[in-house]
């Protein structure tokens, strides 16, 4: 994937010389600071990788479940995926980020911007939980996710109920979310592998509609690797996001890594006109994620493979998109310290 879009990066560097001046600083807006046993690389990690790639500030979560490792299995599982063995959900994550911002140097600390996942979407109490940690570390948190509804094995692997986004828990966060000017990074993925068909779509669309002072941003715009394992490339995505952010302006979409191809790019690696056309549509509702989960030395190559895309969009356009945008959706308390 990376040669290939190497190759369209340079395929667009005759096309377009005057792109190759662009110097992109990048809002990295969905990183995760642990991965799926809870661990991580640690924070001088993260902030070299940062500096290295040009992001100058970041979404920073935990992981709202843990991986178990059974004793039927002889060896510890690398992944969620890697064997059969549940996942639970793991409130404690949003103290371990917490307790990691903490230790920063006061300017360090404001290149990021700590959303709480630490709670369970099928539980009514789940708010009363984010209620109580916005009460415990105030002014720290600046939005709720990513919130882990439909995601691929996943869902099946997660002990208990499967989560939906428009079930009566996530309701009441909703809720809660626009009293207190909070973003929702929300996993919904819009179809299951094996249907061609945008299954879960009344899932993400009932809260876009049912709460529209609440600010949405869709996590890989409803996509997945695992989806593109079965299906190679929905084509339905295109026509009912652009639908969906028509008729919902509380609609933002995270373009992080299962968007960048087969979407925003083809299998040459160059730009996709009616994914341009789009974003230039909508201008200030598209950002970019690198999705990390506890390692971070991929975190420029995650994100400088959005080049090519950016290189083809308005100049104006593409630093909304690399930095700007996700900046704008955070809190106007959070907006006003920067």
């Amino acid at each position: 994937m990376i040669a290939r879009i190497l190759a369209g990066l340079l395929l667009y560097g005759c096309l377009y010389p005057s792109a190759q001046a662009r110097d992109y600083r990048y809002s990295d807006a969905h990183l995760h600071y642990l991965d799926f046993f809870q661990e991580t690389e640690g924070m001088p990690a993260l902030l070299k990788a940062m500096d290295a790639a040009g992001v100058e500030q970041s979404m920073i979560s935990g992981i709202p479940v843990a991986k178990k490792w059974h004793e039927d299995e002889p060896k510890r599982p690398r992944y969620y995926a890697g064997d059969d063995a549940d996942a639970y959900w793991y409130s404690a994550t949003d103290l371990y980020v917490a307790a990691a911002l903490e230790k920063l140097l006061p300017a360090q600390r404001r290149r990021f911007h700590p959303f709480l996942t630490g709670f369970n979407p099928v539980d009514k109490n789940a708010v009363s939980h984010i209620e109580r940690m916005l009460e415990l570390y105030p002014g720290l948190w600046q939005g709720i996710g990513e919130v882990f509804t439909r995601h691929d094995d996943l869902t099946a692997l997660t002990s208990g109920d499967t989560p939906r986004a428009n079930n009566e828990a996530m309701t009441r966060i909703y809720h809660l979310a626009a009293e207190r000017d909070l973003p929702v990074l929300l996993h919904s993925n819009i179809t299951s592998k094996r249907e061609r068909n945008p299954l879960y779509l009344a899932e993400i669309e009932e809260p876009l509609r049912n709460h529209p002072h609440t600010r949405f941003i869709w996590a890989h715009a409803g996509s997945s690797l695992e989806i593109h394992r079965h299906q190679t490339q929905m084509d339905f995505l295109l026509p009912v996001l652009t639908r969906l952010l028509e008729d919902y302006p509380n609609l933002y979409v995270d373009l992080s890594w299962s968007v960048l191809e087969p979407y925003l790019l083809d299998a040459e690696g160059v730009p996709r006109q009616a994914w341009l056309q789009l974003v230039e549509r909508f201008p200030e509702r598209f950002m970019l994620g690198s999705d990390l989960v506890g390692r971070f030395g991929s975190l420029g190559e995650q994100l400088h493979g959005f080049k090519p895309f950016l290189d083809a969009l308005p100049e104006a356009v593409a630093h909304k998109v690399a930095r700007d945008n996700f900046l704008a959706v955070l809190p106007k308390a959070a907006k006003q310290d920067k």
